[in-house]
Parts: structure tokens; sequence; C-alpha cells
């Protein structure tokens, strides 16, 4: 007996929506893993760290990252074509993957300080260029559904993720999590280099029509 399940009530995606879904999926479900017992491990396993040093870990992530945003967003915006968003997009995963490889490795608190403004940067370009990118690219008819997926994929990966990164910290150990996670972007990275014609699209002829692209706001 089987089952079939009917989803043509869901609207049709675009090849390069799915790209980014898929993409942003990996990469925060690879954090997923990491940001549940973040704490736990900075209190247990780092040298000199208080539960005061996991605030300012976070206050640290947060304010580099809320500041470099701006002007990054402001840099992408006024450079023409959507080659700066995507170099930017796949230099922010390196650097994000980078920084939990290299926490597989600290040792002592100030390490850890650093390691996290290094993420903050991973962050602060990679968000704004993949939202830029997504935004230009969302199906006019669709932009709240697509929007609602990317939503839905990520939380249910995250959710996943938290779980599976207990599991895989009580028996495999901390250091192995980080470099998991790190291993998440680095695929994340691999699945956006596979985007078709998107950074070095096909040549067209002059009568050749091109699709336009809408421009819409993002929160």
């Amino acid at each position: 007996m089987q089952i079939k399940i009917n989803t043509n009530f869901l609207p049709k995606i675009n090849k390069i929506i799915k790209f980014f879904i898929l993409s942003d999926l990996v990469l925060w479900s690879g954090w997923g893993f990491i940001d549940p017992l973040f704490s736990i491990f900075v209190v247990e396993k780092i040298v000199g760290s208080t539960l005061v040093s996991v605030g300012i870990l976070a206050t640290i992530y947060w304010f580099v990252k809320g500041a470099l945003q701006i002007p990054i967003s402001l840099f992408l915006d006024k450079t023409d074509g959507e080659r700066d968003d995507f170099y930017a997009l796949i230099l922010g995963l390196l650097i994000s993957g980078g920084a939990a490889i290299i926490l597989s490795m600290a040792q002592t608190i100030t390490q850890v300080y650093f390691i996290q403004v290094i993420k903050a940067i991973g962050f602060a370009l990679y968000i704004p260029s993949w939202s830029a990118i997504v935004s230009r690219h969302l199906d006019k008819e669709h932009t709240a559904f697509e929007w609602a997926l990317s939503s839905s994929t990520v939380s249910f990966g995250i959710g996943a993720a938290g779980l599976l990164g207990s599991l895989i910290a009580g028996s495999l150990g901390f250091r192995f999590l980080f470099i998991l996670t790190g291993l998440f972007a680095m695929v994340s990275v691999a699945i956006l280099l596979f985007v078709p014609d998107f950074i070095f699209p096909r040549k067209t002829t002059p009568n050749m029509p091109m699709r336009d692209h809408i421009q819409i706001g993002i929160k």
C-alpha cells in the first residue's frame, strides 16, 4: 500500500530560492548543534570563565554583528549587480564556519572572546547579503509563503539539531560538535556554488526576453 501526499496546493518555487533556503537550513542547523549547549561548554570547559563570561560573549556577538551589518549593507546596496552580495555571502559562511572549528581548540576565555568577534563578523557579512539576494528573487505572487517557508525550515532544522547536538556532545564531546558545525557551514558554501546560472549566467541573445526580479523591502 502506497501513501501519496498531494502537494499541488503549494506554490512552485524557483531554483534560486530553493538553493538559498537549503543553504540557510544547513548553516543554521549546524549552529543549532552548538547554541543550546554553548553556555554549558563555556562554564565547564573554558579556563577562567564564569556565568558573567557567558553574558559578555552574548554582548560581544550582538554588538559587533549589529555595528557591522549597517556599513556592510550600505556598501552592498551601492554596488551594482549581485556578485558583491554573493562574494560577501560566501566569505561570511567561510568565516562563521572557521570560527566554529577554531572554537574546538579554544582553551581560555580570552580566546573564546576573540572567536566570538570572528563569528559576529561572519554573520554580519552573511545576513545582509543572503537577505538581499533572496529578496530580489522571490516570486511576486508568493513572497509571504517563501519567507515563511524559509523561516519554518530553519526552525525545524534548529529544533532537530538542538536534540541531536546534545546527544553528540554527550557521546563524542563538545570539540567534535564544533568541528561538525564548521563542516555544515562548508556544506552550505558548496550548495550555493551549485546554484544554476546565478553568478555566471548563460549567454543570451538580444532577442531573448529577460526575467525581471522584483525588489521588495525586508525587515
